[in-house]
């Protein structure tokens, strides 16, 4: 008995510390592991910098990843929930405030990055990594302008059009159609996003291959220091508080989206006439001048014949629409004038109805249609995606209460209203891409009054000017300007290059 007693306690006590053992087992394998982890990414660490390297305007490289990773994590939480989430819950729209604000702030310091690489004339020893940077500039361009086309608010509205409008002018409308959300959903998470994180990475593999960039000046003194990454985590904690406080205090806007609905409630006139013009063949979208995809289509089979085929089997009337082609064209023609003069002259809906004359009769049943709810569905059901627009911003469009509704918020004209911002005056304080968007909208306010002068035109000069710009490093004279005005004093100077300040004194004394 004694002895069962001695092997039971030997037994428990090694079984305790076998336990013992094993949970330092775990320990060291979970640090083994995250040490692993941590070496790797130590070994992507630049170590050496020149003696202005520890500055804030040579470090934005970093920031940069780092915000491209709080927008990749926002972006993949708003994704997880739809598209329109983000506009139609408290916690939906904070996120989607943190993933503006972080757009907005990736824009500010991609370009501040660019203008410090342009100033110092880093394209002379690092073409490449200049020309990816220009790439990548316009990558962040239309992810920004694909992003505000998503929301699903009246601010997506307004700058799908006038994204399509371009696209379209630039002879791409066919693969790239902005007024459908469902493909420009697929742009902005997918495709975009994996062309820039390739182009990261390779930008950045190539700046540590060879080292931040160097003085090509020899009136410029510096010397190789260690990089301080420890001031560099601090200023990366600074930026995420930053946009965290933006995203607090400055919630991203959200406008409510026009509906045929609400249109057909609040002008049922301008929506009549707008039928009328569909039908017809006369509106901006059956006459759209760069003929291709996906302006195409019959405006009279989309916007007329079919809801009101549709309208026909629900009420069990009259299909008028038979009567009015079994006419002889005169007989057409006046029965469209005479509709078109009963709704300028705010002819009632119920009267129209009743009407004896059939495109009064069909336009009046269109609009109570859309009143009840039941047009915009089944203009909505026309489209082989659920998320294809297209049908239905063409037509405020067409309206003109796009451009209307647009200058009531923001007191613009339609030509100040650039893509991809809109004013938001009521709804916010800022608008999206305000700034960096300003100088294709003076563009478009100076050509306003052109009339030869198209989308393609503005198109055309905004793709040179990139082309220019991505090609710099081997155009002869146009690289040598930052130089020949000196713009490098900007960031090499006694603030940013001890050498300098120590040169500076020793002036002086």
């Amino acid at each position: 008995m004694q002895d069962k007693f001695f092997n039971c306690s030997r037994s428990r006590s090694c079984c305790m510390q076998s336990e013992e053992e094993e949970e330092p087992q775990k320990k060291g394998f979970l640090r083994e592991n995250l040490s692993q982890v941590w070496s790797v990414v130590k070994s992507m660490y630049i170590t050496d910098v020149p003696s202005y390297g520890n500055s804030f305007f040579f470090t934005i490289g970093i920031y940069l990843m780092e915000i491209f990773g709080i927008i990749a994590v926002t972006g993949m939480i708003m994704a997880i929930f739809g598209p329109f989430w983000a506009g139609l819950t408290p916690i939906g729209n904070f996120i989607l405030s943190i993933h503006v604000w972080a757009a907005e702030a990736f824009v500010t310091l991609i370009f501040l990055h660019l203008v410090v690489n342009l100033f110092t004339s880093m394209y002379r020893r690092k073409k490449l990594v200049w020309m990816l940077g220009g790439i990548m500039l316009f990558l962040v361009l239309l992810e920004f302008a694909f992003g505000v086309g998503i929301t699903g608010d009246y601010v997506a509205q307004f700058n799908a059009k006038a994204g399509a409008d371009l696209w379209n002018g630039m002879g791409l409308g066919y693969w790239v159609n902005p007024l459908n959300i469902g493909a420009v959903y697929g742009w902005h998470i997918a495709i975009v996003p994996f062309l820039l994180i390739g182009l990261i990475f390779t930008h950045y593999l190539l700046v540590k291959k060879d080292g931040l960039g160097k003085p090509y000046r020899n009136d410029i003194p510096y010397s190789m220091t260690k990089a301080n990454h420890g001031k560099m985590y601090v200023r990366m904690a600074y930026v995420f508080a930053i946009i965290l406080l933006f995203a607090i205090f400055i919630r991203a806007p959200y406008s409510a989206p026009l509906t045929m609905h609400n249109i057909s409630i609040s002008q049922p006139d301008t929506f009549a006439i707008t039928l009328l013009n569909e039908f017809n063949f006369s509106s901006a979208t059956a006459t759209y001048f760069d003929t291709i995809q996906p302006y195409t289509f019959s405006t009279r089979n989309v916007y007329v014949s079919i809801p009101y085929a549709k309208y026909v089997n629900l009420t069990n009337g009259r299909n008028m629409e038979n009567a009015y082609l079994s006419e002889s064209a005169s007989v057409q023609n006046n029965y469209l004038k005479g509709a078109f003069s009963y709704f300028q002259n705010n002819g009632s809906i119920s009267g129209a109805l009743n009407s004896s004359n059939p495109m009064i009769a069909i336009a009046g049943s269109l609009v109570r249609m859309a009143q009840d709810g039941v047009y915009g569905p089944v203009l909505q059901g026309e489209e082989h995606s659920g998320l294809n627009y297209t049908y239905a911003i063409r037509f405020y469009a067409d309206s003109g209460i796009l451009y209307t509704h647009a200058s009531s918020l923001g007191g613009l004209s339609e030509e100040d209203l650039g893509m991809p911002k809109v004013g938001l005056k009521g709804t916010g304080i800022w608008q999206y891409g305000g700034y960096w968007t300003a100088p294709y909208d003076l563009l478009e306010v100076a050509t306003a009054g052109i009339p030869w002068w198209n989308d393609i035109e503005n198109g055309l000069i905004a793709t040179i000017s990139f082309i220019l710009f991505i090609c710099l490093p081997y155009i002869p004279l146009l690289r040598d300007i930052p130089d020949k005005l000196k713009l490098y004093k900007l960031f090499w100077n006694r603030h940013t290059i001890p050498e300098l300040k120590k040169k500076k004194e020793d002036e002086e004394a």
